[in-house]
Order: C-alpha cells, then structure tokens, then sequence
C-alpha cells in the first residue's frame, strides 16, 4: 500500500487505487507561497473515509490562519472530482519548528525561530515594521514575541502601549511583558522616557543578551529583534552569541538608505544568517485631498537591491499618516485596521517569511537529550 495507507484511520480495506487517486488529487494543490503540497511538506497528519465523507488533518509549518479557507476550498474542488468522495472536511492546525541557524550557536529551548529585522540606517520605519510584523504573525495562529534591541532608541514600548515595569518571580530572571497577545521585552519599559542611555558597547551587548536570555518567554514560534540601525556592536553580538534563523532589511526607496541597507545585509550574509527578504517602506506616498500618488523618495530601490543581491523582495508600503498615528497611539495598524490595505500588505510579508523559514531545513538539537561523559 501507499504512503497514504498509515494515515487512514479506521480504512484498512481501502480501495488501493482510491488511495492512489486521492494522493494524485491532493498533489495538484499547492500550498501558497511554498510551491508544495501538503504532502511534501508532511503537513498530512490523519485521513478518514466515512462512506463518501472524507476527513482530513492539516498541521501547516508556517502561520497562516487567512489562508486556510483558500486551501480548503482548492482541496476540496481536487478531491471531490472523485467519483467516491462527495464532501471534504478539513481540520488544520499549525505547527511551528526550529529550523537552522548559524554556525557556532544552537536554538535557545524556548524559543523557536529568532527573526531580526535590520536597517542599517535610522528613521526608515524599521520598528513600526518589526510591529506589525510580529502582530501579523500573531494574528496568523504563531505565538509571537518581540524583543527591542535599540538600547539607546527603545520605541516598542510606545508602539504598544506598554506603561508597567517587567516583574521577576525568583529575583534573577525577568517575566515579559504582555500586548495584543504579543510577549515583550524592552530596556524601554525598565526606564524612564527621558533617561539617556549614556553606555559604552560592552554594556549595551551585555544588556541585549541579557534582555534575551534572563526573559521567561513563553514557548514562542517566532521572536522579533527589532535591531538598532547600522552594523556595530549589538549586531555583532547577535551574529556570534544568539541564534538567528534568518533577518529581514527593511529600507526606502531612497538612494541614502539603500546604502545602508546593503551593508546591513551584507553583514547578514557574511556571518551566514540567511536575507529572508528586503522591505521597501515609504514607497510612495498619496495626497489625502487629491489621491495623486507621487513617489517622493524615490521609485523601486529594494526590489532592484533585492534583484542584485537576489533575495527576496516581500512587498512595498507606503508613507501613510495613519500608520505613524496609529503607531504613535499604541495602536499599530494590524491591530487598529486588521482589514485595511496596508495590514493585508503587513500579514501577506508575514507569510512569506514564516514560509520561507517553514521550508527550510529543520533543527533537531533541541529534540536530543545532552551527554554527559563522566569518569566512574
């Protein structure tokens, strides 16, 4: 029999032509964004004929809740073409691993996949980005955090609205802090707003590895590190010390940024941390009276860097008041207009890059018990 022979419950006297049949309908559906099927990603977890009601189980490697009507419906279509199948009933699930990082580090236990999202250069909307990314991730089905690792610049606590002080249980260790569902940690919510961080750069990588690992995440899928532009010590530190499953540029189209973001991404490419594609924000802009669009800084910079560097480009925003008013209320856009244009636009960046990491190869160091050798 089959492969799809061990996922039949209850069907041992399966027509084994019928089985061939089904596994040829469901190869003609392709998963978005990841160019397989479900069998080839072994997202089939169980099947159940019950006369001419076929049940299936759907647990998808990557985040992407919006999409399951869409695969539903295209399965559904396949298998009902069948002569002996006239309803499909689909249950889905995600499930989230630890895929590969870079040489020298391995996955912290509790944490998934690491995700940095890096500039190079300030002021191109790289945390509002890191937001609405993690946001969208969340709304997705992902347990989602996000750590700011601007030590001297930390927004995210004005981003969400964060106003209380993260808690500690033992006296050595910190509990993060909780926003639409979203686990948070920030030097930012343990100062005051006007105090200056006048710190030297072995102070302020000793406090991002702090802030990462004395933080109680929760069992998250995904962490966001929201990086602070250029290509020094915190980057450093995360490119030797902590485990990366991939980084994000975000730029604008303008030439002065797109020189920046190269050496952001070049440095991720020379410490092996994998570009999962580049962001090009304040794409263009439209006139709140008129509507003419005019592209102010300029047109297409991050999908020619992306071509010459050949990585992915993941889409355009664009320079939207309302993104920087609902950002500056503690309300980002994905949550305060979850149907709007640009949060489909922040959700659709999200799949690519959740799927782009859900196909790679997997991390298994987590999965094996250490050995200790002891002389007796």
């Amino acid at each position: 029999m089959g492969f799809l022979s061990k996922l039949f419950g209850g069907s041992d006297t399966l027509d084994e032509a019928l089985q061939n049949a089904i596994e040829t309908q469901i190869k003609k559906v392709q998963i978005p964004l990841t160019e397989q099927d479900i069998l080839s990603l072994k997202a089939l977890k169980a099947m159940h004929l019950k006369g001419s009601t076929l049940s299936l189980e759907i647990s998808l490697p990557f985040p992407c809740r919006s999409l399951w009507p869409s695969i539903e419906q295209n399965l559904a279509h396949q298998l009902s073409q069948l002569e002996q199948i006239d309803k499909v009933h689909i249950a889905f699930s995600t499930n989230v691993v630890a895929h590969d990082v870079q040489k020298g580090t391995t996955p912290m236990p509790n944490i998934k996949n690491i995700i940095a999202i890096a500039s190079g250069k300030g002021g191109v909307g790289k945390s509002t980005t890191s937001v609405n990314l993690a946001l969208a991730l969340q709304q997705e089905g992902a347990q989602v955090g996000i750590l700011d690792a601007d030590i001297y610049g930390p927004s995210i606590p004005t981003m969400l609205n964060i106003k209380d002080k993260p808690q500690t249980k033992d006296g050595k260790s910190m509990q993060p802090l909780y926003a639409y569902g979203l686990q948070v940690m920030s030097i930012g919510a343990l100062i005051e707003d006007d105090s200056p961080m006048i710190w030297r750069g072995p102070i302020v990588t000793q406090t991002l590895t702090q802030l990462l690992k004395e933080t109680n995440w929760d069992a998250l899928d995904y962490l966001i590190i929201d990086l602070p532009p250029g290509t020094g010590d915190v980057q450093l530190t995360l490119a030797q010390q902590i485990p990366v499953t991939g980084g994000v540029i975000v730029t604008t189209p303008q030439q002065v940024a797109l020189m920046d973001a190269q050496k952001g991404l070049k440095m991720f490419q020379k410490v092996e941390i994998p570009v999962l594609g580049i962001i090009e924000n304040m794409s263009t802009h439209i006139c709140s009276n008129c509507g003419h669009e005019e592209a102010i800084f300029g047109a297409n910079g991050g999908k020619s860097m992306a071509e010459k560097y050949h990585v992915d480009f993941l889409g355009s925003l664009p320079l939207d008041k309302r993104i920087r008013e609902e950002a500056d209320q503690g309300s980002p856009t994905v949550t305060a207009e979850p149907n709007s244009e640009i949060a489909n636009k922040y959700r659709h960046m999200g799949h690519q890059i959740s799927a782009k990491i859900g196909v790679k190869k997997r991390n298994y160091a987590n999965l094996f018990p250490n050995i200790v050798v002891q002389n007796t």
